[in-house]
């Protein structure tokens, strides 16, 4: 094809397009706005039973390899005996878990308790707020009339 662009070209042509300057138009798509930050006070989610398997196999594990430092061989151990064990073998890890998924439930119902009443009282702050100040305001043109009464004895 005569006339028809080499793909070596059009990468060089695409390439020139996509230098973003400042203030410029990106060609990378924008991130996410409006993500709402984290609560630390939210409890965490409960772990499943595998993560309760993990938590007594990193132990047992870093025992016996005192000088293993890797993370990933230690997930991969772990990996190899969770599926060599038995529903029976797993069943106390599994109970753990589920006596952990009740204690975070309980704590998300007191959670969310609380935050219902943190917005109603947010509320009540934002009204409260206003007419503070509004009361300041009065408070502060009665001082500035003070000082010019002082100022004219």
């Amino acid at each position: 094809m005569k006339g028809a662009k080499s793909r070596s070209e059009s990468k060089k042509a695409d390439s020139k397009l996509s230098v973003n300057k400042k203030g410029g138009a990106s060609t990378k798509p924008a991130a996410r706005k409006g993500k709402a930050a984290k609560d630390p006070n939210k409890p965490k989610r409960p772990p499943s039973a595998f993560f309760v398997f993990m938590e007594d196999f990193r132990k047992q594990f870093n025992k016996e390899h005192p000088d293993n430092k890797s993370v990933s061989a230690v997930g991969k151990a772990a990996g190899a005996k969770w599926k060599s064990l038995t529903d029976a073998e797993k069943a106390p890890y599994a109970a753990k878990a589920e006596k952990r998924k009740a204690d975070y439930e309980k704590n998300m119902k007191a959670y969310n308790k609380k935050q219902a009443e943190g917005a109603n009282a947010a509320e009540d702050e934002v009204e409260s707020e206003k007419s503070m100040s509004e009361v300041n305001d009065e408070d502060e043109g009665d001082e500035e009339g003070s000082d010019e009464e002082d100022d004219d004895e």
